[in-house]
C-alpha cells in the first residue's frame, strides 16, 4: 500500500479511532497486568445543555493524558464518562425552544413536558459523546452514564437504565436527613420567579441600579416624638 503524499488527519483519525473501539482498547482494565495499582477518574459530566466548547476540550485532554500513561504503565484504569441533566439549565433551553414556537410550558402540561426534555437530552447528550469521541478520549463508553437515569419518563433501555441514579439519590438524601445530616433551616435565598425555584448565588447577576433611601419616622407612645438627623 502506497502512503499518502501528505497525511489527512480527519481519515487517519477515524480507522484509529474505529480500531480502538473494535479492539476494546479503553474497557477498564485493558492492558493491565496481573496485581497492578488501580487508577480510576470520573470525567466531569457535561451539561446536556448544549454542545462542548473549548474548555472541555483542555480540561478532557489533561485526563485524557493521565489516563492514557496509567493504561500504558500497566495499571487497571477506568475513565468513567458521562452527561449531567443540568436541572434547571436544561429546562430554560427546552422552554426556549418551546417560546420560538409560541409554546409555553403550562400549555402542555407535564408530561409532555418531560418528553420534550427527554428528547432533548438524546440529542445534546449525543452531540456530546460524537464530540468527546472525535477527539480521541479514551473513556470506557460501554459504561456511559447518565445523573439522571432512572428518573420518570426515562424509556432508555442497556446500561444506563440499569444504574438508577436518579433513585439513588433520594434514597441517600432520606438517610442523610433521617441521620440528622441535612435540615431545614431559615435562611435568605435567592428565589427565581419564573421558575418557581430557590438558585444558588452563583446563578445570580448582581446590577447596581439607582435608587431611593427611604426613610419612616414612626409615632412614640405617650406623644414623644424625636428629631431624625440623616448620615452619610
Amino acid at each position: 500500500m502506497a502512503m499518502e503524499k501528505n497525511f489527512d488527519a480527519a481519515s487517519a483519525e477515524a480507522v484509529i479511532s474505529k480500531k480502538w473501539e473494535t479492539t476494546g482498547a479503553f474497557k477498564a482494565g485493558a492492558n493491565a497486568r496481573e496485581g497492578a495499582p488501580s487508577f480510576c477518574v470520573m470525567i466531569p459530566p457535561p451539561n446536556v445543555t448544549g454542545v462542548l466548547h473549548m474548555g472541555h476540550a483542555f480540561n478532557n485532554t489533561l485526563q485524557d493524558i493521565l489516563v492514557r500513561w496509567h493504561r500504558m504503565r500497566g495499571h487497571d484504569t477506568l475513565w468513567q464518562p458521562g452527561q449531567d441533566h443540568a436541572g434547571i439549565a436544561t429546562q430554560m433551553v427546552v422552554e426556549r425552544q418551546l417560546a420560538e414556537q409560541g409554546i409555553k410550558r403550562a400549555d402542555i402540561g407535564r408530561e409532555a413536558f418531560l418528553e420534550k426534555i427527554w428528547e432533548w437530552k438524546e440529542q445534546s447528550g449525543g452531540t456530546i459523546v460524537e464530540q468527546l469521541k472525535r477527539l480521541g478520549a479514551s473513556c470506557d463508553w460501554d459504561r456511559n452514564a447518565f445523573t439522571m437515569a432512572g428518573a420518570p419518563g426515562d424509556t432508555r433501555v442497556g446500561h444506563e437504565n440499569s444504574a438508577n441514579f436518579h433513585d439513588a439519590v433520594l434514597k441517600v438524601f432520606v438517610d442523610m436527613y433521617n441521620a440528622g445530616k441535612i435540615y431545614k433551616g431559615k435562611r435568605l435565598v435567592n428565589w427565581d420567579p419564573k421558575f418557581e425555584t430557590a438558585i444558588s448565588d452563583l446563578e445570580v447577576e448582581n446590577i447596581e441600579v439607582n435608587g431611593h433611601m427611604w426613610h419612616f419616622k414612626y409615632p412614640l407612645a405617650d406623644g414623644a416624638t424625636y428629631t431624625y438627623v440623616e448620615k452619610d
